[in-house]
């Protein structure tokens, strides 16, 4: 029996390595115009080598041209920080276009003689009128609404808070993509959000930062901490993995870790999420588009 499939090896190996022979004849003469010899065993190492450099050219083209842009799930952060920075640069044409057309008016009154020169302040480069050169008055509708204001506003304790967020914060990165389970709710203790979504998800900075602290937790999990600009802290639990070390640098809308199920309170997949301002937690939906 041992024999027999030694023979059948030997066969075998023979078969593939048998070459053969591929010859082009001329119709009228008969004569062989061209000929090559070619087995089985080169056959298929001639396929295999020509599928290699089929692959790897298709993965330099992808890599190397904007096509990569077009791949589901790719995160080019040059993409990203160019349409945030083309949005910053459309907003401030729009305001020094408003300035120039305020400017504009002004000189057209002026030159029609609709408005004397004396009656505005100097006009720079900005084209702004400066009100404390003179007052304007207050009509009764004005005086009312801002009587009733101040008494609505005489024990609202929330301008009293020195770690107020600022209103103009920059643009946030949405950490994960997914369905909110679990909202903001501080009186519960709970200060952040559960965002329920697909296991070994991508996690992303939300904002540029250095990393100040990974490590694991036993109710936590692995957790990865943010800190960013403006006096903002990002908290990201639960994850799978960190990407990230202690003291790097990461970019916003850059991987830092995957979603993941790890530390003891939790029942999935899902990643808790918190935003902090000067050591108050803020609600991250008040920033984030969900």
């Amino acid at each position: 029996m041992a024999e027999k499939k030694q023979r059948h090896k030997k066969s075998f190996w023979h078969r593939i390595r048998l070459k053969y022979k591929l010859s082009f004849f001329n119709e009228n003469t008969l004569e062989e115009v061209w000929s090559f010899r070619l087995s089985q065993l080169s056959a298929f190492l001639i396929l295999g080598i020509f599928a290699f450099f089929l692959v790897l050219l298709t993965s330099v083209i992808i890599i190397t041209t904007p096509i990569r842009n077009y791949l589901p799930g790719y995160l080019d952060v040059e993409v990203r920080r160019a349409i945030v920075g083309n949005a910053l640069r459309a907003d401030s044409l729009e305001q020094v276009i408003a300035q120039q057309s305020f400017y504009l008016e002004n000189v057209s009154a002026i030159l029609l003689g609709t408005m004397e020169i004396d009656s505005i302040s100097p006009i720079d480069s900005v084209a702004y009128y400066n009100s404390e050169n003179y007052e304007i008055p207050r009509s009764d509708q004005e005086l009312d609404f801002v009587r009733n204001f101040e008494e609505e506003e005489r024990y609202n304790l929330t301008v009293l808070n020195p770690n107020q967020p600022p209103a103009d914060v920059i643009f946030l990165f949405k950490p994960a993509n997914g369905i909110i389970s679990s909202p903001f709710e501080p009186q519960n203790n709970h200060f952040g959000i559960d965002i329920v979504t697909a296991p070994k998800e991508s996690i992303l900075a939300v904002m540029d930062g250095t990393v100040i602290y990974t490590g694991y937790e036993i109710n936590d999990g692995n957790i990865i901490h943010i800190q960013h600009r403006n006096g903002f802290l990002s908290i990201y639990k639960h994850n799978e993995l960190l990407l990230k070390r202690t003291g790097e640098t990461v970019t916003a809308g850059e991987v830092i870790a995957l979603v993941g199920n790890t530390g003891n309170q939790t029942t999935g997949p899902h990643l808790h999420f918190e935003l902090w301002y000067r050591g108050t937690a803020v609600n991250p939906e008040d920033y984030i588009v969900f």
